[in-house]
């Protein structure tokens, strides 16, 4: 355990597996609303979250031609980064992506906004889903929210003492 660890009053670690995970994941997600994906290829591409489903899938759009469809068919091994705040709210999870067709789960996931990259509206043939399932991750989050953490910070600078808010652990649904 690291000195900051040590120092802490209260517990900081907990791994979460099944619900309690997706439930975490959900809640850092939902915040974040996006992620950088990397997924074979070395670059980290901005995607907005569409949906985490209650078993913990998250649901992209993207083009069927584009650079990342193409890697996730040769691999389907992703990663995906989250950052909620800029104290709160990180997490990575490693899943396994699919490409998608289904036209009822394009229409349940569609917005107005998504035309600026699929032109041709609802109807635009280009508009592939990505399906990550979550395998294993990581989170650091806080307990209690954004205020007690602040305020437990502030106190443990006033005071000399180490009093942290924070919670981190592996996450596998």
């Amino acid at each position: 355990m690291d000195s900051i660890n040590r120092n802490q009053p209260e517990h900081n670690h907990q791994d979460l597996a099944g619900q309690e995970a997706v439930k975490r994941i959900r809640h850092i997600v939902d915040d974040a609303e996006s992620c950088f994906l990397v997924s074979s290829g070395t670059d980290a591409r901005p995607m907005s979250v569409l949906d985490a489903d209650e078993l913990g899938n998250l649901w992209f759009m993207s083009a069927a031609d584009s650079h990342k469809n193409a890697e996730i068919a040769a691999d389907p091994k992703v990663r995906l980064y989250f950052q909620a705040s800029k104290h709160a709210g990180f997490l990575y999870l490693d899943g396994i992506a699919t490409i998608s067709r289904d036209p009822e789960r394009i229409r349940e996931l569609w917005s107005p906004e998504l035309a600026t990259w699929f032109t041709e509206g609802l109807g635009d043939p280009r508009i592939t889903l990505i399906r990550v399932v979550p395998i294993d991750g990581y989170y650091w989050d806080n307990k209690h929210g954004n205020l007690v953490a602040g305020l437990k910070i502030m106190v443990g600078a006033a005071i000399g003492k180490t009093l942290d808010d924070s919670i981190e652990g592996r996450v596998a649904p």
